[in-house]
């Protein structure tokens, strides 16, 4: 007999394939019409080209979004948005401009269409993360959720080989995490199965041939799906350590969960009999939390957290905030295997199914 659960869909306008940025003027003005277009400083190119495309309805460009969305940044984008009368946001990159927008969204409460141009997942979800004097706080709220996303792969193949990489396993953590967490349903069950088995065709593919469109739509649609399990259910452990790393040493996002997230599974596995059925489903076969691993590695993607420039006496530090205020998870979190796990991923060791038994 199937246990009861509870399934909550967030609204969102979706536009998935290949040249549609094509719609953005049409979805823009579906929501305002003063709009201030963000970006970071390495897309100002990009949103100059949507500012074009936008015409009438562009009234300010922002292009100094960064990684983990300092309130500093925030302030200043503010200023733009009042400045400007601002009645609606366009965000085009990737999670560092998609949280930029959505801390705009929480003080104002605009409405916002997303163009995601990485594999993060943050426009499918009500959860921003801030960083205030070096320490990054989550909240979860509905007035960050953007009303429209536009999913045009054709925008993903300019994203460099290991950005891709780095971002899709980013990607597949929400979903791997959403398999064993405390508000799991069996709706969300398949949606990440199938995520993970979508991104798991598609990165190799395009680590090693960029330009295949078949392997960006496969990544693009899985990192959707992973995104949707993200803005669905619960984070544990996997997503606090990053949380920790990146907010207490500016560790970059994406390469921060590509690392951690075979340790974290690892970690969880014995706890997570149902969940290890379904990855190593979408995985096609044993050894889930190595094959993980390799995909980073064989792209040649950082597999080390001091590689991104994470000081060894960093490991300490990074496990007293741990413990300090952990998530829901699935197996106890014990302080020494927890030590083990955050030391082997600084190190870069390569986890298997003993690496955190007890």
């Amino acid at each position: 007999m199937m246990d009861s659960f509870v399934y909550e869909g967030l609204p969102a306008r979706v536009i998935f394939g290949h040249g549609t940025l094509d719609r953005v003027a049409d979805e823009a003005a579906r929501l305002g019409q003063r709009v201030l277009v963000v970006s970071t400083p390495e897309q100002t190119g990009a949103a100059g080209d949507l500012a074009r495309r936008l015409g009438g309805l562009h009234a300010a460009t922002f292009s100094g979004a960064t990684m983990h969305t300092p309130v500093e940044v925030t302030d200043r984008a503010m200023a733009v948005v009042t400045d400007a009368r601002i009645d609606a946001i366009v965000a085009l990159g990737g999670g560092s401009t998609i949280g930029l927008s959505k801390a705009i969204a929480l003080r104002t409460d605009l409405p916002q269409l997303v163009i995601p141009t990485t594999y993060a997942g943050s426009e499918m979800t009500r959860i921003i993360g801030q960083t205030e004097n070096g320490l990054k706080t989550t909240q979860v709220t509905p007035r960050v959720l953007p009303e429209t996303v536009i999913y045009d792969v054709d925008l993903t193949l300019t994203l460099p080989p290991l950005m891709s990489v780095t971002s899709g396993l980013n990607a597949m953590a929400h979903a791997v995490e959403a398999l064993y967490a405390t508000n799991r349903n069996p709706i969300i069950d398949m949606i990440a199965e199938s995520g993970i088995a979508s991104l798991y065709r598609g990165l190799p593919v395009v680590a090693r041939e960029p330009g295949n469109l078949e392997a960006r739509a496969n990544a693009l649609y899985g990192a959707w799906l992973c995104a949707i399990c993200l803005g669905a259910t619960s984070v544990a452990l996997h997503h606090k350590l990053c949380h920790v790393l990146g907010g207490s040493f500016n560790l970059p996002h994406a390469e921060t969960h590509a690392i951690v997230l075979p340790h974290a599974l690892a970690y969880n596995a014995p706890a997570v009999r149902d969940a290890v059925a379904a990855i190593k489903r979408a995985l096609g076969g044993e050894g889930i939390a190595g094959k993980l691993f390799d995909v980073a590695r064989d792209a040649g993607a950082p597999t080390a957290l001091r590689d991104l420039g994470m000081p060894e006496d960093g490991i300490d530090r990074a496990v007293e905030i741990t413990l300090a205020n952990p998530y829901d998870n699935p197996r106890p979190i014990d302080p020494v295997l927890i030590r083990r796990l955050i030391a082997n991923a600084w190190a870069g060791v390569r986890p298997d199914h003993s690496t955190y038994a007890v």
